[in-house]
């Protein structure tokens, strides 16, 4: 029995939200939420007794989904496939065929997104493993939905669970420091980790940028700007309160009011997002000074604090704050700490900058008055690792190993 797993964080937008799309720069950090994927492979004589099956067990909704892999040959193994080692999109008639194996399902109306998601995981599961019997098991930290890169956190975690036991992905050591068995990965294979993810997200999403499977998959902090990468590197560590609003959003809807309003107001818009262009490289410039002693630290924090402040007002100008992140705003203001949203907007999550010197019994006041208002909240460190793996005899998966 071949036993292995992976874990990916989810994400957040520091600076530059929307005014991406129109040129300005953003930057987006990993945090220390994450999603968990697990695999054990089943003997191969099972297979040729034709009892075999792949089994999906999702923990968070409570659903688990098992196809025969007779059905899956029959159905997906009509081309010759390239292996393991070479990324490739899903192609139109892959997607067809594994949209009729998920019509053999009976998915609740109510959890109907979660096609998107299974389309991805078969189409990662028989690409890099063929359809060899397994069962794979998926916990996650992360809100769904709520613009933390739940989805990259996924296809991130899967596509290193299944590249490690394709024996095409291997853990290089450097425990990440929590001694529980999950080590780090080498950069040449994080690149093709990030590759097949992003492959995953394109099911899930049509166009995404690659912003959320990179940060996924590579972790700390990156610059994004017209489609080019810029690894950071922050000096100290930065820990943010996040609150989940719980509020559904549109995100093609919200986008699409930004590019309206865009070209209705040209001049205005235009300085608007050069605005959120100069705070991003501002950003990008703090995270990597270093700080060596409390009055330094301070002040970075302040500076920070005051451009995470002046990049809400311009996504107010954008059209795209909500009744509940202006109450998560109002809140926190109550203690001198400073919010943004992050993400789309609409709803959502929002960041609070958590100053060193904050001291654990106001954090708490914060965290008891925004839960009040039926809010979830999640302390977080921001710019950690990506992508970690554990192999063999795991007991990293939440204690609780397939």
């Amino acid at each position: 029995m071949e036993v292995c797993a992976a874990r990916a964080p989810g994400k957040i937008i520091l600076a530059g939200e929307h005014a991406v799309v129109h040129g300005s720069a953003a930057v987006a950090a990993a945090i220390d939420l994450y999603t968990r994927c697990s695999l054990r492979l089943l003997p191969l004589a099972d297979d040729e007794a034709g009892a075999a099956a792949l089994e999906l067990d999702l923990r968070d909704p409570g659903l688990t989904f098992s196809w025969p892999c007779a059905r899956l040959r029959e159905a997906l193994l009509t081309e010759e496939a390239a292996g393991p080692r070479e990324a490739r999109p899903c192609s139109l008639d892959q997607l067809a065929s594994i949209a009729r194996l998920l019509e053999e399902h009976e998915i609740p109306e109510a959890k109907i997104w979660l096609s998107a998601g299974l389309s991805a995981f078969l189409f990662l599961y028989t690409s890099i493993l063929g359809c060899r019997p397994g069962k794979v098991t998926v916990s996650s930290d992360l809100p769904m939905g709520s613009g933390l890169g739940s989805s990259a956190a996924f296809c991130v975690s899967m596509s290193g669970a299944l590249l490690t036991a394709a024996g095409v992905v291997a853990a290089v050591g450097g425990i990440s420091g929590e001694g529980t068995g999950w080590e780090l990965v080498g950069k040449d294979d994080l690149e093709l980790v990030n590759r097949w993810a992003f492959q995953g997200e394109k099911i899930i999403h049509g166009k995404p940028s690659g912003i959320d499977n990179a940060v996924s998959t590579f972790g700390s902090m990156i610059k994004f700007k017209k489609g080019e990468l810029t690894n950071l590197k922050s000096s100290n560590p930065v820990k943010m309160l996040i609150t989940d609003t719980r509020v559904g959003r549109n995100t093609k809807a919200l986008v699409a009011g930004v590019s309206e309003r865009a070209s209705r107001h040209s001049d205005a818009m235009a300085a608007v997002f050069n605005a959120v262009n100069s705070i991003s490289e501002e950003v990008s410039s703090i995270v990597e000074l270093a700080a060596n002693d409390e009055i330094a630290i301070t002040s970075k924090e302040e500076k920070l604090a005051e451009l995470m402040e002046m990049n809400q007002g311009l996504l107010q100008c954008m059209g795209v704050s909500h009744s509940s992140i202006e109450t998560v705003l109002r809140t926190t203001l109550k203690f001198n700490l400073v919010s943004k949203l992050t993400g789309a907007g609409g709803g959502g999550c929002v960041l609070t900058l958590i100053p060193t010197l904050l001291s654990n019994l106001v954090l708490e006041k914060v965290i008891a008055e925004l839960e009040s208002h039926s809010f979830r909240c999640f302390k977080v460190e921001v710019g950690g690792q990506g992508l970690q793996v554990c192999q063999g005899g795991c007991s990293c998966f939440n204690g609780d190993f397939v």
